[in-house]
């Protein structure tokens, strides 16, 4: 069931499950703009039978309120935020991030160091030049989607909408390059399902916020990391990973075989498993 809770100014909405008294884990669900933390909470709700597990939707996202700045260092002081309302104001948490969500979830990181135990990052990249090796993997495998093109990836996805109803049409036409096991009846019925903001995605990807770029400080962080990825993940292809697993400090990776950007539904056993032996360990 979707709560609220009052964040910095703005009303997020979340699910938690599991233990109270077990360690926290913070999912950080991808999509600027249009992503929310069901999914996430599908993917990482299991973890529940021995962790803390909530994921909620950022501000101007999903069922959250649209409460502006939409910035990355506002929605990262708002993971800290709820670090502070869910685990206590000392406590470390587990911070788990996928695409959009491990952006926000490297800066975290790297801002909050102290109080982050474990890193969990899947199908993300450490600057804004995944966008180049994105385009390139979209030149081969345009045949996929018939409906999207080049220039709406440039000029549309990593720049500006002109409308919500936009937004959600440009959505539908590239999301059979996400999965390699593509079904156009759910695709459909998850793009009804979902709220898009045009105003958010395009405010996440102005000038001041889109060049982000994490790479001169990966070696800040000192949370154990572990870096998972599909190797036919194309919106942020593997090489962004093992170059992350390379400068964070004793990072893991863990490339998944058959799998694109949504690697942890698609092989969501396989990444469960491997998750509880990393924070096993």
């Amino acid at each position: 069931m979707v709560s609220f809770v009052e964040i910095n100014g703005a009303l997020l909405a979340y699910q938690i499950c599991g233990p109270e008294d077990g360690p926290l884990i913070i999912t950080l669900h991808g999509g600027r703009g249009f992503g929310d933390h069901r999914s996430d909470f599908k993917a990482y709700g299991p973890l529940g039978d021995r962790y803390r597990v909530i994921s909620f939707d950022y501000r101007g996202h999903g069922q959250s309120s649209p409460t502006k700045p939409y910035t990355f260092d506002q929605i990262v002081d708002d993971v800290d935020a709820v670090r502070r309302r869910f685990a206590g104001a000392d406590a470390k948490v587990i911070i788990c991030g996928g695409s959009f969500g491990g952006f926000l979830a490297q800066q975290y990181a790297i801002k909050y160091a102290q109080h982050v135990s474990y890193l969990i990052l899947r199908g993300t990249a450490p600057s804004h030049h995944q966008e180049d090796d994105a385009i390139k993997v979209l030149e081969q495998r345009i045949s996929r989607a018939p409906s999207f093109s080049v220039s709406m990836l440039k000029n549309k996805v990593f720049g500006a909408f002109e409308s919500d109803l936009e937004f959600r049409l440009v959505h539908l036409a590239m999301l059979p390059l996400y999965s390699e096991t593509f079904n156009p009846d759910a695709a459909l019925s998850s793009v009804l399902d979902s709220v898009y903001n045009a105003e958010s995605h395009n405010d996440l990807y102005s000038e001041q916020e889109k060049y982000f770029d994490y790479r001169e400080k990966l070696h800040l962080i000192t949370a154990k990391t572990l870096v998972i990825v599909g190797d036919k993940d194309w919106i942020c292809p593997p090489e962004n990973s093992r170059y992350i697993a390379s400068k964070v400090p004793n990072a893991e990776l863990f490339v998944v075989e058959n799998a694109n950007h949504s690697v942890h539904l698609e092989k969501n056993s396989e990444v469960l498993n491997r998750i509880r032996v990393y924070l096993a360990s």
